[in-house]
């Protein structure tokens, strides 16, 4: 009898399957999260009142996009902009460990027979559709079955480990040793950074034969300490609000996996009474077993989410963002009874706390300046970038519904115009700093930097900056003249900033100190971002003083 060795196993199929399944589910996740748009944002923001809601709302929205890691990014987002206190954000986070659970299930519905059927629908939307809509459905579809053909590749090779006896001792440890099996999971979870697709790889070698159930439970327990390391990754380096996100996330899986192996045989004993008793089929039973244990956990651990918040809060100390309560409701509807003069009243308030997140938003493209080996900190620069044009659509329509009510004065369609031209003002520099993000990105794939004096000279004018934002805002809302003066002035010294870093930068290429080519090339238009910046915390100021003699709208 042949002894079956390592070099009989295809590991290039079994590589190559595991690959194709990987992009299956980041296809298909990315095509669900663009097709859904700004409105999964919304539905966070706007049902998630009490810890309940968040994890409906946490679970629906995790189901709906396929990645726990994006609804923790959104939620991390409004987190940072002070939209949600933490204890909204648990809830959610809650939520996402109960619908990242799904995707074993779909996994388990062992379609892969139909897998290229559904590549080939894909691939002709994706090539044919004109409208981006129908391209998204294209990519869900072409990600869909992609997943179960790498499935299906990867799972007739993996079949093979059973007989190779290096793999049976590495099960039999891993069977007497529960706590190797956590290892594991955790381990190629936080390396993949996708429980759905660590769950997925041991769904098939479970349904192979090869390992036995009592191993695969801790790998499953594992897998939810793993999948925290995204936000890990995006709370480095970054806020107080996105690490205290990050820790609860990660202490509320530590939690549940300890409860889980504490209760490792009575919890194996149920399932398996379970698989009897519904008569279960391997992969199903491990989607069970999945769903049924993030179910309860969370239940569990529910009712004492304050408590986890606040140990966080200890862990983690500091003075959290002030939360900014933007009242979609009242944005959406307005009474016919409403007087104009109040409903403006309203927009302004709203206006000022798009300002905020506007703010905020351009603190963290400082961050992510200061420390570009954050990766995710990108991410959560573009989740801040979609709430602004979010609630930048919401608040113009608003205004433009409240031009058109009864008796409206002078007056009223004065202020209507100046809140029409901050909330442009506002967008614009939100835009802005999305580019200079994107020009941080630059020099970060090029693995270049910037030398210790061209960082000063940019923080610096951030910190201009920022004063400058605060206080064109505030002009917006007293009128101050004095102020506004001393905002001109601002503007004045803002502008020096910008030469005097210019000719600093020049001298040092003329000195050859500046080596990096992408870092050169960008540096004076991260400048000149800057600056167009504060020219429009000056816009803001000129229309809201009224200063319609020399007002010179900066685009």
């Amino acid at each position: 009898m042949n002894t079956m060795t390592l070099a009989d196993i295809r590991w290039d199929l079994i590589l190559g399957g595991f690959g194709l399944f990987m992009f299956g589910i980041k296809f298909m996740g990315d095509g669900l999260k663009s097709f859904a748009g700004d409105k999964l944002r919304d539905y966070i923001d706007k049902y998630t009142s009490n810890p309940i809601k968040g994890v409906l709302i946490g679970a629906i929205i995790t189901i709906f996009i396929q990645s726990s890691s994006a609804t923790t990014a959104i939620t991390i987002g409004l987190v940072r902009a002070g939209l949600m206190k933490l204890e909204q954000a648990a809830g959610i986070i809650f939520g996402a460990n109960i619908g990242t659970t799904v995707t074993a299930f779909l996994i388990s519905l062992s379609i892969d027979q139909y897998s290229l059927y559904f590549v080939f629908i894909g691939g002709l939307i994706v090539s044919f559709a004109r409208k981006k809509k129908m391209r998204y459905v294209g990519e869900i579809v072409l990600g869909f079955g992609s997943l179960f053909y790498g499935l299906m590749i990867m799972g007739d090779s993996l079949k093979a480990l059973k007989d190779l006896p290096e793999f049976v001792q590495i099960v039999q440890t891993l069977s007497n040793q529960p706590i190797f099996s956590l290892v594991a999971g955790t381990i190629m979870t936080a390396i993949i950074q996708s429980s759905s697709a660590a769950i997925g790889v041991i769904q098939k070698i479970y349904e192979s034969g090869a390992v036995p159930f009592i191993a695969v439970l801790p790998f499953i327990f594992g897998s939810n300490i793993g999948t925290t390391i995204t936000g890990i990754l995006a709370a480095l380096g970054g806020s107080l609000s996105a690490k205290r996100t990050a820790g609860l996330h990660t202490i509320f899986n530590i939690i549940g996996t300890l409860i889980g192996m504490i209760l490792l045989y009575p919890y194996a004993n149920l399932i398996m009474w379970l698989t009897k008793i519904l008569n279960l089929e391997p992969m199903m039973q491990i989607a069970f077993t999945h769903i049924i244990f993030n179910l309860t956990t969370t239940l569990l651990l529910l009712p004492f989410l304050k408590q986890l918040c606040n140990v966080v809060r200890k862990i983690i100390p500091g003075n959290e963002p002030e939360r900014i309560e933007i009242n979609i409701d009242e944005l959406e509807t307005i009474q016919d009874s409403a007087v104009p003069s109040v409903s403006l009243n309203v927009a302004q308030k709203a206006i000022i706390k798009l300002g905020t997140v506007v703010e905020h938003n351009v603190k963290d493209t400082q961050v992510f300046f200061n420390n570009p080996s954050n990766s995710e900190e990108k991410e959560i620069i573009q989740q801040s970038e979609n709430l602004i044009n979010s609630l930048d659509h919401k608040i113009t329509d608003y205004i433009l519904r409240v031009s058109n009510m009864p008796h409206m004065t002078e007056n009223d369609m004065a202020q209507m115009n100046i809140h029409l031209q901050v909330v442009k003002n506002l967008e614009r520099i939100g835009d802005l700093a999305i580019n200079l993000s994107e020009f941080f990105d630059m020099v970060k794939e090029d693995k270049g930097d910037f030398t210790p004096e061209a960082k000063d000279d940019i923080n610096q004018m951030y910190e201009m900056f920022d004063h400058m934002l605060n206080l064109s805002l505030e002009i917006y809302q007293t009128k101050n003249y004095s102020s506004y003066n001393a905002l001109l002035e601002d503007e004045n010294y803002m502008d020096g900033l910008e030469y005097q870093a210019r000719q600093s930068h020049f001298k040092r290429m003329h000195q050859n100190v500046c080596l990096n080519g992408v870092a050169s090339s960008v540096y004076c238009d991260i400048l000149s971002t800057l600056e167009r910046m504060s020219d429009h915390c000056c816009n803001i100021a000129r229309y809201a003083i009224n200063d319609d003699k020399t007002i010179t709208q900066i685009d």
